[in-house]
């Protein structure tokens, strides 16, 4: 019994301690937080967030109904000058109409420690500040004052909102440690909201019940000549829900190469209204699942009916399409939208000012372009559909919800299959879209309310071919030319990314990116022709791929386009490895030998291949007389590969950079 009392005091101890060092306030910042000179998991961390406490409620007015509110408190530590990025918060906010929402600071502070005493220096007026984003959108900045390496910074926020619709989501990982976060909801029973998490750890969570009411004030007035005017006061009670989720000690979400969007995976939760049930009044039912998210969006004035509009181009795409058959119908509609409508650049899957203004001043947003796009082909009897998509910054849409997605473009469905369109991009093609909508799947809606998911994920290879000639001097220097060809998404990257560009820079940046190599006689072919591979060819002199070594050459083959550096550096990876899209890059080189020189070693040739025909590496050499033959070739033959390949991706990447690391060794005759 004693061992028993013993064990339960202990238990009881630990619930109380654990109870304790869970009361975080602001303003009480401790000499031990501030002494603190790195994370004590993580030693790498530039920062910390200490705690961060979320929580949202709600709170009746009797002029405007129930409003909405997100209320963050939050202690950050800075350990390094990289951290400093910490020290500047920016607050997002819708900020125009009905859903206007408004942002109070309600403390901010940059906390040090001078001569052993806590210093603490108040964020000023001129430290808050208001940017608009766009004109839907706006964002307050607090760039907290004397921050420095071993700061700790404070901040209070909180967000009213008139619209419910949805939560903000919360993230209790982020890119640097967090030791406490906590997120509460209180929502009263009147609504019902749907929850949704992701990544891998799961926050303990607390359920509570309460009664709150709302207290009513009206007044009459009665009488003749003389007004009286008489109170009356009523309370209303209603339930109220109070959830509490909270999560310690958890990692930093590290990025590394090939992340589609890191907060796909991150720990977080996000609520979405599935229900209202208001007394006295039916149950409103809201999106529940795919089909009833896009048939209530196809129904917005500002997007199905958008599509029914055709009395603006009728003339136009008769005239276009005249004498054409299907197949060339799709290409010839979908560049002349591309010719003639510009996109804005603004977001989302309601139109704007509409498809017959867009028309009219040649420029719209994202919608307005591509369903304009679906209604012409529609018109040239094809049948066309517009397809709603989350893009890449926007997470993938796992759940059915109406802000799940963010963006929409076209397709045609043909008895091959369906053709995707894209017309916001001047270099897309049929089903080569932007790669900002390359996001798993997305969700075609027909004009009877039915819905598919699409696939959006690319299966054909694209490619990158290299062929190089070269002369290797005695000094081990070598000069050449050098010819690329791009095809598919590598030629939409790369024409993005040159067409246009400042021709001298754009050498200089391509001088700046091979190893310091001079380039000479730049020239780019098909540039605006894309039924065509981009071509690029150029001379050029390398100066920093060879050694002399006691009398020896040692020359690395690939030159300036050696890899040096394995993009995966984690140990363990539990997100997916995100290409894209599968590539293939491929080296054709000819290498001639400096006069008076002999071969001593080749590298040794070597085929690798990853389990599940992942990827792929081929590296041949070969020498005749005085040249030298390399053919290297490297494929990925999936645009995704799942998070269990990582080790093996990895290890497949480092004995590549290796393989093409490793030394001609020509000695003189």
């Amino acid at each position: 019994m004693h061992s028993l009392k013993k064990t339960f005091l202990i238990f009881l101890l630990l619930i109380v301690g654990s109870a304790k060092a869970q009361k975080f306030e602001l303003g009480k910042v401790s000499v031990a937080e501030l002494e603190e000179k790195e994370h004590p998991k993580d030693p790498s961390a530039v920062a910390a967030v200490l705690f961060e406490k979320g929580e949202v409620y709600f709170e009746y007015s009797e002029n405007s109904g129930f409003d909405m509110f997100f209320k963050v408190d939050a202690r950050i530590k800075i350990y390094k000058n990289d951290g400093y990025d910490w020290a500047n918060k920016v607050i997002r906010y819708y900020a125009i109409g009905n859903g206007k929402e408004t942002v109070s600071v309600d403390d901010a502070a940059t906390f040090n420690l001078v001569a052993g005493k806590i210093e603490k220096t108040k964020l000023k007026g001129d430290g808050a500040f208001d940017n608009k984003i766009n004109k839907y959108w706006s964002e307050k900045k607090l760039a907290f004052p004397n921050v420095k390496e071993g700061s700790v910074i404070e901040y209070s926020y909180t967000i009213k909102s008139p619209n419910f619709a949805r939560m903000r989501q919360w993230q209790f990982q982020t890119s640097v440690p967090v030791n406490y976060s906590e997120f509460v909801t209180r929502v009263p029973e009147y609504f019902v909201f749907s929850q949704n998490q992701r990544g891998s750890i799961f926050p303990k969570t607390v359920v509570e019940k309460r009664q709150k009411s709302i207290n009513f004030t009206s007044k009459e007035r009665s009488g003749g000549l003389t007004t009286n005017t008489t109170y009356s006061f009523d309370k209303v009670t209603y339930e109220e829900t109070k959830t509490t989720y909270t999560a310690e000690h958890l990692p930093a979400m590290k990025e590394e190469a090939y992340v589609n969007n890191i907060n796909n995976y991150t720990a977080s939760i996000s609520h979405e209204l599935s229900m209202t049930k208001f007394p006295n009044m039916p149950f409103k039912n809201f999106s529940t699942n795919w089909d009833a998210v896009v048939k209530e969006i196809y129904n917005y004035e500002d997007f199905g009916p958008e599509l029914g509009k055709t009395g603006y181009f009728e003339e136009a795409i008769t005239n276009l399409t005249k004498g054409l058959s299907n197949d060339e119908m799709i290409p010839a509609i979908f560049g002349y939208v591309k010719s003639n409508i510009k996109w804005d650049g603004y977001y989302g899957y309601s139109c704007g000012d509409g498809v017959k203004a867009a028309y009219k001043n040649k420029t719209g947003n994202v919608a307005e372009v591509n369903l304009m796009l679906t209604a012409m082909l529609r018109y040239a009897g094809l049948n066309a559909n517009p397809v709603l998509v989350s893009t890449r910054s926007n997470g993938i849409a796992y759940f059915p919800n109406r802000t799940a997605y963010n963006y929409v473009i076209a397709a045609v469905e043909t008895p091959d299959g369906l053709v995707l369109l894209d017309a916001t991009d001047n270099f897309a093609l049929p089903n080569i879209l932007p790669t900002r909508d390359l996001n798993w799947f997305g969700r075609l809606i027909r004009k009877d309310g039915t819905s598919m998911q699409v696939d959006l994920v690319p299966k054909r290879m694209s490619r990158k071919i290299n062929y190089i000639s070269a002369v290797i001097q005695p000094d081990g220097s070598a000069e050449g030319k050098i010819r690329r060809q791009y095809t598919d998404y590598e030629a939409l990257a790369y024409r993005a990314k040159a067409v246009g560009a400042n021709m001298e820079s754009f050498v200089e940046s391509i001088e700046n990116e091979n190893n310091a190599i001079e380039i000479s006689g730049y020239t780019r072919e098909n540039d605006l022709d894309l039924s065509k591979p981009l071509m690029e060819s150029f001379g050029f002199k390398d100066t920093n791929s060879s050694e002399n070594i006691n009398g020896k050459l040692y020359v690395s083959p690939l030159m300036f386009l050696t890899a040096t550096e394995n993009p995966f550096k984690q140990e363990k990876r539990e997100y997916p490895i995100d290409y894209g899209y599968p590539t293939e890059v491929k080296y054709s080189i000819s290498l001639e030998l400096p006069k008076g020189y002999a071969v001593e070693s080749l590298p040794k040739p070597i085929n690798l291949v990853t389990g599940d025909d992942i990827g792929s590496f081929k590296y041949n050499i070969s020498n005749v007389e005085d040249k030298i033959q390399l053919s290297v070739s490297a494929a990925i033959n999936f645009a995704i590969v799942p998070a269990e390949y990582y080790e093996v991706l990895k290890d497949f990447y480092q004995k590549m950079i290796e393989k093409e690391s490793e030394k001609i060794v020509l000695v003189k005759l």
